[in-house]
Order: structure tokens, then C-alpha cells, then sequence
């Protein structure tokens, strides 16, 4: 059997930033609450839970003072910034670069979209916290859309603003598209059509990973994903694998891991999401060769 870790799975900058940031912070094993999870991966939030991260939900942000709270790297709408200010908490801001210049976008685009009395439109999951985070820049009325029956929420009368969580799946963002244009066309709204303004605001360490992770699960008998259940980036690399080689497994440790998906001359890739530490690959990775001779 031959196990691969791919090389190019694991933190996009702005997870590995926001850990760092914490592990800095709790150095001297000071507690520092962080707003979420840090990362959406139970494994990785349990070890930095060890070292004193404390995950706490809006609502107990609101009853907390004089404290420090980490700011992950999916960002924060306006009203988190106005509690810390009011609650005299300090803010360990963590935010990545690539969704704080989303949020800038987002927010100027609302601005003109409103003037034009239009709707902005969010391609994400509702809920998510880098969603929360761009719906706050639009006063909570950006219309937030998954799938094409998601778009039955438009007024296509309206001009159309349409950006995407930099997380979500580049095909996924195209196709929705195409189906608001569908929808304007067949509606015969041309001056609607001219006003319909698509933006492409996936990450590009994201979308960049699409295309190499179908050569790497082509290239492999076997695929082991791992991943958090709560991660979207996961959600659509996964797919992707598994589009391109259907004995593709979501795992979230090796402890998931069925040894009947393997053959003992199996060449078996491992691969993870953005939110998924190198550490956990290795130990399924390890797994994988510690149980080889089971696979006889």
C-alpha cells in the first residue's frame, strides 16, 4: 500500500494566522475566549482547548467585561465591535485580509444598491459565520442564497448585486449566475439585465484548490478526506473528489476509517480542507500504516 499526504491541503493563510494568533496570546497560559470556533474541526478545537481557548456564542459575548476575546478568521459584523467597546473587552482581531476587503466590498456595494433601491445578494450558507459577518455590512438585508430555489426569494424587477462566501464552490457560484441571468432573460428585463452585477469573491486559495484536487484524487486508488462536518470549503472539495474517484471517504479523524474501503495494493491519497490541520493527515496517515498488515 502507498499513502500520499497531498501537499497542498491544510490551512489556507488566514486559518494558520488566526491559531497563531491565539497560541501567541496563550503563551503565557492566560484564558482568551474566541467568538466560534476558531476553526470549523472538533479535533483542532479540543487541542487548543487545552491550552486555554475558550469558545463562547454571541450571546455570552454580551455579558462578558474587562477581558480579551479572539476574532477568527471568518470576520465579525459591525455590532460585535460595538459590544466590546461598550463591554470594555479587548479584541484580539483575527480577521482574515481576503474576507475584511470582502466586507469593505460588500458594504460600498450596499450602499449603491440601496440608492438604487436594488438587492445585494449573497451566494453562502445561511448562518455561517463569514455570512453573519457580511450581512452585518448591509444592516442584515442582503438576501443570502444557496441553491436555485433559493433565488425565488428575488424581486427581478430590481437590480441585482450578487457577491459569494470566499469559501464556497467557484462551479457553484457560475451556475447560480447563469440562472439569475436565465431568470432575467426570460422575463424579457433587459434594462435589468444591464443592471445585474456578478461578483467572483472566492478566494482564490479556495478555487485554485479545485482543480488540483481533482488530478490528486484521480491519480489515487482510494481518497480519505478529512475534514469537520461543519466546514463548508470541505463540503465542496469533497465533492470534488468524489466526482473524480467515487471510492472517496469524508473522515473527520482516523478513527472513522473503515479498513474494509481498502485493498493491500491500494494506493490511498490523503487530502483535507482549508480548516484542516497538517497534524490530523499525518496521524490518519499513520493510522493507515500501523493497520497495513490487517489489510493481508
Amino acid at each position: 500500500m502507498k499513502v500520499e499526504i497531498d501537499e497542498n491541503s491544510g490551512y489556507c493563510f488566514g486559518v494558520e494566522f488566526a491559531i497563531q494568533m491565539a497560541e501567541d496570546e496563550m503563551a503565557e497560559g492566560q484564558e482568551l475566549f474566541c467568538l466560534g470556533d476558531i476553526v470549523h474541526n472538533s479535533m483542532e478545537v479540543e487541542r487548543l482547548y487545552n491550552k486555554g481557548l475558550r469558545t463562547i456564542t454571541r450571546e455570552e459575548l454580551k455579558e462578558l467585561k474587562d477581558c480579551k476575546v479572539l476574532i477568527r478568521a471568518h470576520g465579525e459584523p459591525p455590532e460585535t465591535y460595538q459590544i466590546a467597546i461598550e463591554n470594555n473587552i479587548e479584541l484580539v482581531d483575527a480577521s482574515c485580509p481576503v474576507v475584511l476587503k470582502l466586507q469593505n466590498r460588500v458594504k460600498n456595494a450596499y450602499d449603491i444598491t440601496k440608492s438604487k433601491d436594488g438587492q445585494l445578494v449573497i451566494y453562502g450558507k445561511p448562518g455561517h459565520a463569514e455570512v453573519i459577518g457580511l450581512t452585518g455590512q448591509t444592516a442584515n438585508e442582503a438576501i443570502v442564497v444557496t441553491t436555485e430555489e433559493d433565488l425565488d426569494k428575488l424581486d427581478f424587477t430590481k437590480p441585482i448585486t450578487l457577491y459569494s462566501q470566499t469559501t464556497k464552490s467557484t462551479k457553484g457560484f457560475y451556475a447560480l449566475k447563469e440562472q439569475i441571468e436565465k431568470r432575467i432573460e426570460s422575463q424579457g428585463l433587459l434594462s435589468i439585465a444591464e443592471d445585474f452585477n456578478a461578483n467572483d469573491s472566492i478566494c482564490r486559495q479556495v478555487s485554485n484548490r479545485e482543480p488540483h484536487m481533482e488530478r490528486f484524487s484521480q491519480k489515487h486508488d482510494v481518497i480519505i478526506f478529512v475534514a469537520g462536518r461543519k466546514s463548508s470549503n470541505g463540503k465542496a472539495l469533497y465533492n470534488v473528489c468524489l466526482s473524480n474517484n467515487p471510492r472517496s471517504y469524508f473522515v473527520e479523524s482516523e478513527k472513522e476509517i473503515d479498513l474494509s474501503w481498502i485493498d493491500p495494493n491500494d494506493s490511498v491519497g490523503i487530502c483535507g480542507a482549508t480548516s484542516t490541520p497538517t497534524w490530523l493527515m499525518e496521524q490518519v496517515a499513520t493510522f493507515l500504516k500501523d493497520n497495513e498488515p490487517a489489510l493481508a
